[in-house]
């Protein structure tokens, strides 16, 4: 067959969370939605910030149309790019100009990029389990090898030990992801700053940049005042990879960024790296509308108290119940241990009641499965007898 293999086997084979939700949306229509307890997809189901959809009112209602639905230029509005410096300037004492900041469609969209500006084939790229699935498509896109770190499992930190024996002379690039998905695990500063004391070492030890990328779509989800480490006041050769669609509850519209930070060594050089990786891929032109939203709403943030809530509702059930589970600190998912060795005969068992949660094997984690809590209250409460018979009949056997 003369087409593309690995395109096709991607293709034909979606993502463990995509088949889930397929499944989902399948079963809905035969049994009903209020019957299928569907907890696979991050899928906001907090409502964008009034300040959003004002917004939009006011663009749609006061701008020139051919001006607002026309391209940008390739990297971004300058305005927007400007604002999103500004404030992270303002946030966390970074020195960044518009020339630093890349819009992008979506987290997706700004780390294959960032991978293509930075990785030369064969050059491998350390990621800490658990991580989200897409990584290994993404580095391998751009012609990467993934490395693995584990995490300590007591508390899903960093094992340092692990991440350091996992750094060679052939490392390029390190993506950290705090909150992480798929555990809600934030992490701390102590580990961040190790993890930056090692990778400076490497960088000395090789004579060469080893870039640290941090994947943020979930910085702004966090409970009870706990704080994410902003990666730039720790490590110089720091891109940050982040999307709107969790903080502003805009997931199908596909808008976010790349910070590149101003203090990493050529700094310019790689910021026209991820200008041209862009190119490459084709990832130009930000949605415009979307760019000025963003522009308009720069330090809008959702509701985070639904999640919060939702969070301490399914961990205090579900560990009343027996389970094991990780408490998450951010973002909006559970990491629940499966109760039997293999994950996706337990994730199966669940579908028989139709709960649908995500098997972590493949998120390089196994006996563990993602518990999607961005979804009603009353969707908890109606599925916890669920997973109180399934918590039972394992037991039972």
């Amino acid at each position: 067959m003369d087409i593309n293999q690995k395109a096709l086997a991607l293709g034909s084979k979606r993502s463990v969370i995509r088949e889930l939700f397929e499944y989902g949306n399948k079963r809905k229509a035969e049994v009903g939605a209020e019957n299928v307890f569907d907890f696979s997809i991050g899928n906001p189901s907090v409502e964008p910030p009034p300040v959003v959809t004002q917004a939009l009112k006011d663009l749609l209602n006061t701008e020139n149309p051919t001006s607002l639905h026309g391209y940008t230029s390739a990297q971004g509005d300058y305005g927007t790019r400007r604002a999103v410096a500004d404030s992270l300037n303002a946030r966390f004492g970074v020195g960044l100009t518009a020339d630093n900041i890349y819009m992008t469609c979506g987290a997706a969209a700004s780390l294959s990029i960032a991978l293509k500006a930075v990785l030369n084939a064969g050059e491998e790229c350390v990621t800490f389990a658990p991580f989200f699935t897409e990584y290994t498509v993404f580095i391998e896109n751009a012609g990467g090898k993934v490395v693995v770190a584990k995490p300590e499992e007591k508390n899903f930190q960093i094992d340092l030990r692990d991440f350091k024996s996992k750094i060679n002379a052939n490392t390029r690039a390190v993506i950290l992801n705090s909150p992480n998905n798929p555990s809600g695990v934030v992490y701390s500063a102590d580990t961040v700053r190790r993890v930056c004391e090692i990778l400076r070492d490497k960088e000395r030890e090789y004579g060469k940049i080893i870039y640290l990328i941090a994947d943020e779509p979930y910085r702004e989800l966090v409970y009870d005042g706990v704080e994410v480490p902003y990666l730039m006041n720790y490590y110089d050769d720091t891109m940050v990879c982040y999307s709107y669609s969790k903080t502003l509850s805009l997931p199908g519209e596909r808008i976010g960024y790349i910070a590149v930070n101003s203090a990493m060594k050529d700094s310019q050089g790689v910021y026209l790296a991820v200008c041209g990786a862009g190119r490459m891929l084709g990832y130009i032109c930000a949605p415009s509308l979307f760019q000025q939203v963003i522009k308009r709403c720069i330090d809008a943030k959702v509701n985070v108290k639904p999640y919060k809530e939702n969070r301490d509702l399914l961990y205090g059930a579900l560990t009343e119940y027996g389970y094991e589970c990780v408490k998450p600190d951010g973002a909006f998912y559970l990491f629940v241990k499966a109760l039997e060795k293999d994950a996706v005969k337990f994730s199966e068992r669940a579908m028989k009641k139709d709960l649908l949660i995500v098997p972590c094997d493949d998120f390089g984690v196994t006996g563990y499965v993602r518990i999607a809590y961005c979804v009603t209250a009353d969707q908890i409460k109606r599925a916890l007898p669920k997973f109180k018979e399934l918590m039972q009949e394992y037991k039972n056997n």
